[in-house]
């Protein structure tokens, strides 16, 4: 009766062993089976997950501000310090959480703002607003005054578009600036012609009836925006390439919009108008590849602003903060210090 007890005993032990491994497999298994039919299914939800992640990761918050009926989306870091705070202006197309990869090198103690472009992800998109450079200029610098970013000069760091936008508005609010990074700004009569510029041309003479290499409606179309923007090959898996076209599709006709007004002849090259209003210290940033805004404005810049710093990257296209982010985030620290300590040096001087 003894034995029959301990027999009996050992079984139970051994079934709830038993089912602990079931219970714990299953529990796995659950997480696993929401991964595999997000990437099979819905990728364009896991991409979105994954940015959540990884702002949460880095520390970064997503708020909002309003300003007269208008909302920005925009994420930060850190508090305003010693160092200047930094606002980043993403490209065309794109959004906040571009940044993300630059941000990751940057020190947590820096006050880090990347704000949605007028109109792009989370900030608010109307009908009657003007997609112009110098209409998002107006907008950002609403931005700016809205969140107070301006009670003391900040640093301005813009890419592409991002870029055109950030030297206007250099030259328009002068006084809010302390200095600026411009990574392969457009804007710029650059004079040796890329591969983006014939397919321009093309669209041009179609009257604009062809497809815009910068709006991909396809997962083919979308691998050759890769190819066009980035030096560097990545090896994305077609689900995940389907996925980022399920996200943009829906905004592809207001990219339309935007991209009409860029390419117009009020914008492209609005930056190259207006650097001779640019007073505060300028860093340039350029892929040495980039085949959409050729590395030649590089020197365009320079030439109209001897003093501007230039670094170019080796093996590098126009998707700079994709394909260096770690260099890009060196550099972009180095110049604020170098700058930090000379208005140091003059202040001490004087």
């Amino acid at each position: 009766c003894e034995r029959s007890h301990v027999f009996r005993s050992t079984m139970a032990a051994e079934l709830d062993v038993a089912n602990l491994f079931v219970i714990a497999g299953a529990t796995l298994a659950i997480p696993i089976l929401a991964f595999l039919a997000s990437f099979l299914l819905w990728p364009s939800v896991l991409i979105k997950v994954y940015y959540w992640y990884w702002r949460r990761t880095l520390g970064l918050q997503v708020r909002h501000a309003d300003c007269g009926g208008y909302r920005f989306c925009y994420s930060y870091r850190g508090r305003p310090g010693m160092r200047p705070s930094i606002l980043m202006l993403h490209g065309f197309s794109a959004h906040k959480d571009t940044w993300l990869t630059v941000v990751k090198y940057l020190p947590k103690h820096l006050h880090i703002v990347c704000v949605d472009m007028p109109g792009h992800e989370g900030t608010t998109r109307t009908n009657s607003d003007d997609y112009s450079i110098q209409g998002q200029v107006r907008r950002i610098h609403q931005f700016v005054e809205t969140i107070r970013l301006n009670r003391k000069p900040f640093h301005l760091v813009g890419t592409s578009m991002g870029g055109n936008v950030a030297g206007v508005y250099a030259a328009y609010y002068a006084s809010e600036i302390c200095s600026m990074t411009l990574i392969c700004p457009d804007g710029v009569r650059h004079p040796c012609e890329t591969k983006f510029d014939n397919h321009l041309q093309d669209l041009e003479h179609s009257n604009y009836t062809l497809n815009i290499p910068l709006i991909p409606e396809t997962t083919e179309e979308m691998e050759d925006m890769f190819r066009l923007c980035s030096h560097v090959r990545f090896k994305i898996p077609q689900q995940i390439l389907q996925g980022l076209v399920d996200v943009r599709e829906p905004h592809n006709s207001f990219y339309q919009e935007v991209f009409m007004e860029i390419v117009g002849e009020k914008s492209r090259y609005a930056l190259q108008e207006h650097l001779h209003l640019i007073t505060s210290p300028l860093q340039v940033i350029w892929g040495k590849q980039d085949q959409v805004v050729d590395v030649s404005g590089a020197t365009v810049i320079s030439e109209m602003l001897p003093g501007c710093r230039v670094d170019l990257l080796d093996n590098c296209g126009h998707s700079v903060v994709m394909e260096k982010p770690c260099r890009t985030a060196k550099l972009i620290l180095e110049f604020i210090i170098l700058q930090q300590n000379a208005r140091g040096g003059t202040k001490k001087s004087s």
